[in-house]
């Protein structure tokens, strides 16, 4: 998925935006650059981050900005493709879009090709490159012989690039596991405070498990749901919620790998 977002200036400068209130047109731009590259969004959880109310996205919605999709607020935001032109071989298919065809069955969206010069598949995020095709592939190639050329000239000189290559690789590992204990101890100290209550051994160990499968994005959504739910008290048990929700993100993460 794309990580820069567009808006038409014919949109957010028209006086059907600016007669809204400034905290649902800040809710309108902050949807707009959460959302995938179908123009879908998990508004609730963009709303949790923000601090937004939900009589800013029924205005949105009163204004025909957005179409909300279903009871979890999963929104698209109508005005998509004017905002924002994505390239066919770089786009990565919405994981609602059978919801969104559902509601809006008349509605046109833009589907992946694959790149003439590569033949990968698209609308399936890689983990090499993020899901986004490298423009100059074909043009570094030779330059990326030369390097492989001179790096084979001296034995001790692969030994370190190998080396700075493996500490990279760990301190990058580090970070992501430090990021992923950060979001487990929100939910956590967010449980203790509003549910009064602390996991099993068995129950932890499961998060644990089930975190390590998951991106630390894919955490963070899972961290927005399960918080905003034991804060609105709508579990009872908070951490068997939270192994369903990570069981669910796991399935649909292998999922979205394989198709």
């Amino acid at each position: 998925m794309a990580q820069r977002r567009m808006f038409s200036k014919r949109i957010v400068e028209s006086a059907r935006f600016l007669k809204m209130p400034p905290s649902t047109q800040a809710l309108y731009f902050h949807l707009g650059l959460h959302a995938d590259d179908d123009g879908v969004v998990e508004g609730y959880n963009v709303m949790m981050q923000t601090g937004a109310t939900e009589d800013d996205l029924k205005i949105l919605v009163a204004k025909n900005f957005v179409t909300v999709l279903n009871d979890d607020l999963v929104t698209y935001i109508n005005d998509w493709r004017e905002n924002n032109r994505i390239r066919a071989d770089r786009k990565v298919d919405s994981i609602y879009k059978d919801l969104l065809l559902k509601m809006l069955p008349d509605i046109e969206i833009q589907h992946a090709k694959a790149r003439a010069d590569t033949g990968k598949k698209t609308g399936v995020k890689q983990p090499e490159d993020n899901g986004r095709p490298v423009d100059n592939q074909r043009a570094t190639s030779g330059r990326q012989m030369d390097r492989i050329g001179q790096s084979r000239s001296g034995q001790s000189s692969i030994g370190q690039d190998r080396s700075s290559s493996s500490s990279v690789e760990a301190v990058d590992k580090n970070d992501d596991d430090d990021d992923k204990n950060k979001l487990l101890k929100e939910i956590k100290n967010t449980a203790k405070d509003f549910a009064y209550c602390e996991p099993t051994d068995s129950e932890w160990s499961a998060v644990l498990r089930l975190s390590k499968k998951l991106t630390w994005h894919d955490l963070r959504l899972v961290a927005l749901t399960v918080n905003a739910k034991i804060s609105n008290q709508e579990v009872e048990r908070p951490y068997p919620y939270l192994l369903t929700v990570l069981q669910e993100k796991v399935k649909e993460s292998q999922e979205s790998n394989v198709r």
